[in-house]
């Protein structure tokens, strides 16, 4: 263990930095932060309702092996990066490192991206959790509203939580992700089990590969919306299996980082996608009979008192099994999802902590600052908090209970860090200079990296596609789809436009405007820290504060 600390401070300081976080991580702990932040009860459950109101049961049985495998490709190529560049910025460092010219440019645009996909994976996923936990608390108190303005008060308490627990200790957060990771794996264990075993009246597994009800999303007719339908159903396990750029972000907190954190990268991805593939598919098995289109329509809808779509699965849960055994799935989803969260809050205090390390952020010093008790970045912990907490305001400018907001927040999660992904990618495939690490592709990286890069392209595309026909309806006081002349019958409409195309285009404008106006005059990409004798006197500081001893000035 000495000789490996010795050895990964030693390389982080031929990079230029510091040891100032604790390094104290296993390879289990740095999994479980990536596998925590896919977290399949979070993705897997909270998206359940794409795939059933787009190509139905196949698209979702299909998508996790179709998404698993582009996904896997897309971490391998990472992982051969991060093998040579374990610091905590990751990707934009791996920009600036890989650019043969424009690198500030390319580190500047490659942290941006990858910062607004951070801030849209905390948001998406404490906004779904906070859904989630109202479904749940209703499940006790048929008096509780879901309505936008309670849903917003439980998610501003969840980051808080989220927040308080991040500022404490990195040993409180290791812990907490070791235990998400067999949470996860158990609890996917009992749900399938339960959804597999207990419900009478359903379809059962042979319905992996039934189509949807024609007509859920307004698109109807034709070879074109079939494929388009399966192809937006993608998105399902594509939001899932996305944030594994984690295990990135802790390196510098990571023992044997230089082929633990790639291997971590990997492994969370084929794991998780393993796993969601067996829960959905119990899912579906609990799903009404093929013939039952009115209680499917009701599941992936609800009605005015429930109208979030995020709600499908606990939807689901009710219909198939009754409340008693419903709640105790939906409180394991809810832990899962409250793991999930967690790691995403961690990882992104890293990322806002190196970015600002190398003065990036308006306040970098603030950023930057360490609390020398727990060697903790305490700050970038609460500033993450805060933007995501200001994203979140946008669920409340949503009519009814239609998930508008959550929608565009995936869009901004997946587009944001899969921009953030491709870059470097393509800078490696594009350096012919690069020297691999231990842990590389021996020699496959062309391959790997291209079709990473399309791959990426494709699913930006799909993303920022609209979801639903503009302005459809999508639920009713009936429960028929559409009346006798193919309009629908007893619905609400509701704004179902795709934010995510405006919102990222407004991302990208504020980031080419900051760094043609300001950055470029000032930003010059990641910073050396000082001299290997000042590295140390950095580390002696910290040493001593953290263990309570004197400076040692020598």
């Amino acid at each position: 263990m000495d000789h490996s600390h010795d050895a990964d401070r030693e390389h982080l300081h031929s990079l230029g930095y510091a040891q100032e976080l604790h390094r104290g991580m296993s390879t289990f702990s740095n999994f479980a932060i990536s596998f925590s932040i896919i977290s399949i009860l979070a993705g897997g459950m909270t998206s359940f309702w794409l795939g059933m109101v787009t190509a139905g049961p196949r698209v979702i049985t299909m998508g996790w092996i179709i998404v698993g495998f582009f996904a896997l490709l897309v971490g391998m190529a990472m992982g051969e990066i991060c093998s040579s560049y374990p610091t905590a910025g990751g990707l934009y460092y791996w920009s600036a490192k890989l650019a043969r010219k424009n690198a500030a440019a390319w580190s500047w645009f490659t942290g941006y991206f990858n910062l607004f996909g951070q801030i849209g994976v905390i948001a998406s996923v404490d906004y779904a959790l906070s859904i989630f936990i109202g479904y749940f608390i209703r499940m006790f108190d048929d008096g509780f509203e879901l309505t936008s303005t309670n849903i917003f008060i439980i998610y501003l308490v969840v980051l808080a939580v989220h927040g308080l627990l991040n500022t404490f200790s990195v040993n409180l957060v290791k812990i907490f992700g070791d235990i998400s990771v067999w949470w996860h794996v158990v609890g996917v264990v009992v749900i399938a089990a339960v959804l597999f075993i207990a419900p009478s009246n359903s379809r059962g597994i042979s319905g992996a590969f039934d189509r949807a009800p024609e007509g859920l999303t307004g698109w109807t007719g034709g070879m074109f919306v079939t494929v388009y339908l399966f192809c937006l159903g993608l998105l399902l396990a594509q939001y899932t299996i996305t944030g594994f750029d984690a295990s990135a972000h802790v390196s510098e907190e990571t023992v044997g980082a230089r082929t633990e954190a790639p291997k971590a990268i990997v492994r969370s991805i084929y794991i998780s996608a393993i796993a969601g593939l067996v829960m959905n598919l119990a899912m579906i098995a609990a799903l009404p009979p093929e013939d039952d289109v009115d209680s499917y329509v009701a599941i992936a809808f609800g009605g005015e008192g429930d109208a979030f779509l995020v709600n499908a699965a606990p939807r689901l849960f009710d219909f198939a099994l009754g409340s008693g055994l419903a709640k105790m799935l939906v409180f394991i989803a809810i832990v899962g999802q409250f793991f999930c969260g967690l790691a995403s809050v961690t990882a992104n205090s890293r990322m806002i902590y190196a970015f600002s390390r190398d003065g990036a952020l308006p306040g970098s010093k603030i950023w930057h600052k360490i609390n020398k008790k727990t060697r903790t970045p305490t700050n970038s912990v609460w500033l993450g908090v805060a933007l995501a907490a200001a994203v979140g305001t946008l669920s409340l400018y949503q009519k009814g209970g239609y998930s508008t907001a959550f929608f565009a927040l995936t869009g901004i999660c997946v587009i944001g860090l899969y921009i953030s992904y491709a870059i470097p990618i393509y800078l490696r495939l594009k350096n012919p200079d690069f020297q691999v690490g231990p842990w590389n592709l021996k020699g496959h990286h062309k391959l790997v990296g291209w079709t990473s890069l399309v791959w990426i392209g494709f699913i930006s595309i799909l993303f920022v596609a609209p979801l639903f026909w503009p302005f459809w309806p999508i639920w009713g006081d009936d429960n028929n789809i559409l009346d006798a002349d193919g309009n629908p019958s007893g619905f609400y409409k509701v704004n179902n436009f795709n934010f995510t195309g405006p919102l990222i285009l407004a991302a990208a404008l504020f980031v080419v405007l900051y760094w043609q106006f300001s950055g470029k005059k000032w930003f010059t990409g990641p910073k050396v820290q000082g001299t290997p004798e000042e590295l140390r006197a950095i580390e002696r500081e910290l040493d001593a504060v953290e263990h309570g001893r004197a400076v040692d000035p020598n």
